[in-house]
């Protein structure tokens, strides 16, 4: 009896495998692309729009023909990859400056951060599609909590949780208006489970993942779609990786995954290496999880630390 029992057990987990291979595949390799701007719209914002992700993110969706509003902090890079792109791509570009660590407000009838009056202005009538909610900050390197500076702990939350709110609530309204649109809100892998030593960023993708997936079950019936990508590491100043490989691709690489990906799963890591990462991670016990992680960053915080001490 028990060994027909283990067989059976045996046999269901093998199943599953090759299930989830199968779908890996064809989500990942077979699957087309769908059409933004016909079925979204002609319009997309991109955040944090001037370098890593943001900037690929802004190529690729001018590349599909949509008109993108590229929205950062410097107005000369800004000025500068709108001209990059509408030169490659002749679509419309729009640039606006935010400075998105600043959420204070002169006007005290208006709870939300001094810059969305702005985005609300120039967003205001423009049929958006597409909306890529990518601006964050991480840790410098691994910390204790304690560790990191009042500075650092407002950004964690300003730069990856308050923008990605408020951004959304501005375009949401002309989204159900039109009854199309695609927001995606860029998570990260360490949203996904614990991650010590990170506890702020960890945190705050792990909100902007459960705001995603909620949000996609209160709007997905109004014909918009929410969806959260979490990416591993990839190539960009946020991660401070400067050579690319298999599971660390450049934002060019990484983008043409994600694009490709939008309108699919609520929750998604859209590079198929990473996917695979997280897929072979959530097989492990959440103590042996933690423990590797622990130290893990441990060991690149002692090194970080010593780099450090030797630069003073």
């Amino acid at each position: 009896m028990l060994d027909l029992l283990i067989q059976i057990v045996g046999t269901c987990v093998l199943l599953r495998l090759v299930y989830d291979l199968v779908i890996g595949v064809y989500n990942f390799f077979l699957r087309p692309g769908k059409n933004l701007k016909q079925q979204f719209g002609s319009w997309a914002v991109v955040t944090g729009a001037t370098d890593g992700i943001g900037k690929a993110f802004a190529f690729e969706l001018a590349s599909k023909g949509l008109n993108v509003v590229l929205m950062s902090r410097t107005k000369s890079k800004l000025d500068d990859t709108a001209k990059e792109i509408s030169d490659k791509h002749g679509v419309e570009v729009k640039v606006l400056a935010v400075d998105y660590s600043d959420v204070s407000n002169s006007n005290a009838a208006d709870v939300r951060p001094g810059w969305a009056q702005s985005v609300e202005k120039t967003c205001k009538d423009l049929p958006i599609g597409v909306l890529i909610n990518n601006v964050g900050t991480s840790y410098e390197h691994p910390e204790f909590f304690h560790e990191i500076d009042d500075g650092k702990v407002a950004g964690l939350v300003n730069l990856n949780v308050v923008s990605t709110v408020w951004m959304t609530r501005i375009v949401l309204a002309g989204m159900v208006e039109r009854q199309a649109g695609a927001i995606v809100n860029i998570g990260s892998i360490a949203g996904r489970r614990v991650n010590p030593l990170l506890a702020g960023y960890s945190a705050a993708k792990g909100f902007v993942e459960r705001f995603s997936d909620s949000l996609h079950a209160e709007y997905s019936t109004k014909g918009i779609v929410v969806q959260c990508q979490a990416p591993a590491f990839v190539t960009t100043k946020l991660s401070k990786i400067r050579k690319s490989s298999l599971d660390k691709p450049t934002p060019k690489v990484y983008v043409k995954s994600a694009v490709k990906a939008i309108g699919y799963e609520p929750t998604i890591s859209p590079y198929w290496v990473h996917q695979t990462m997280i897929y072979v991670s959530n097989l492990l016990p959440d103590s042996v999880w933690t423990n590797y992680v622990m130290n893990l960053h441990l060991s690149i915080r002692k090194r970080a630390r010593k780099k450090l001490a030797k630069g003073s």
